[in-house]
């Protein structure tokens, strides 16, 4: 039988099941299996992509919704991949008109690679900022930061929703509730008895990945990152506003290196709900 075109092919809805074809459509780019973040994207989010007739996938992607379920304010698309014997025949970007489709009114953004974003732009998205990627081993150093940081306890989570709705713009009560199950490390700063900020450090490869990170200001996400960094011997890495320029020098003053820049794009908005000074870091580049 003859093979059909990758034109012909439905777009279907990725679920769990789906976790090993995903990590391998991963490795099969260069990229690590990262089956974690997988998980968590398709158990938080919205999995779609074409299945492969001799086997596995030939493309997917992740949305992550946020807001209330039945009108999202917002949504955020990650995990865009092609396999490689797929790429350059239009695959990618029928995904993504059928996404974007998807959503109807609801405003899109993502992080584009260079790579990528000529496609992006292609189909109407727009750059409204930019993200540095660090890592590295931190290294303490200098003044110790000041404000008190600890743990996070279950009493701690009504006041964390709060403080994030305040800085991202919208509820994100699905994914700050799974952070505990996906993050080695779920950590506040507090300030006489209030919570001024808080970070989650999860395992990627060798490295633990320091987001989400909301602080009320800089000196704040210091202390955050200074004590995740005391409590794990891998190297941090994190993806930063480029508009933090102070915390950008103090995390490579303490051992970060630059690794990347992604272009922030939009698509039906012009620039990202929330308030971006207490906004530093994603849970990750994939969901926003």
């Amino acid at each position: 039988m003859p093979t059909p075109s990758l034109a012909s092919l439905p777009i279907r809805r990725l679920t769990l099941r789906d976790l090993a074809a995903c990590a391998d459509l991963s490795e099969d780019r260069g990229w690590p299996r990262e089956e974690h973040k997988w998980g968590f994207l398709l158990t938080a989010g919205r999995g779609f992509g074409i299945d492969d007739p001799d086997g596995g996938l030939v493309t997917a992607c992740v949305v992550t919704e946020y807001g209330p379920r039945e009108h999202p304010a917002f949504a955020a698309i990650g995990m865009v991949l092609v396999a490689e014997r797929h790429a350059r025949q239009g695959v990618g970007r029928r995904l993504m008109r059928h996404v974007v489709a998807a959503m109807g009114p609801t405003p899109v953004t993502l992080h584009a690679t260079p790579y990528g974003r000529p496609l992006y732009e292609e189909l109407g998205f727009k750059v409204t900022g930019r993200a540095e990627m660090v890592c590295g081993p931190f290294t303490p150093g200098g003044p110790r930061p000041t404000v008190a940081t600890r743990a996070a306890t279950a009493e701690d989570l009504a006041a964390i929703l709060r403080l994030d709705e305040q800085a991202f713009g919208t509820d994100r009560t699905h994914i700050i509730t799974r952070l505990p199950a996906f993050a080695d490390q779920l950590r506040v700063a507090e300030e006489d008895g209030r919570i001024i900020g808080y970070a989650a450090a999860w395992p990627n490869m060798d490295t633990q990945v320091v987001g989400p990170l909301i602080a009320r200001d800089t000196s704040v996400a210091q202390a955050l990152i200074a004590s995740l960094a005391d409590h794990t011997d891998r190297p941090l890495r994190t993806d930063i506003d480029v508009r933090h320029t102070e915390l950008l020098t103090w995390v490579k003053e303490h051992g970060l290196a630059s690794v990347a820049f992604n272009s922030v794009m939009a698509y039906g908005i012009t620039e990202l709900p929330g308030d971006w000074s207490r906004r530093f870091a994603p849970v990750t580049v994939a969901a926003g």
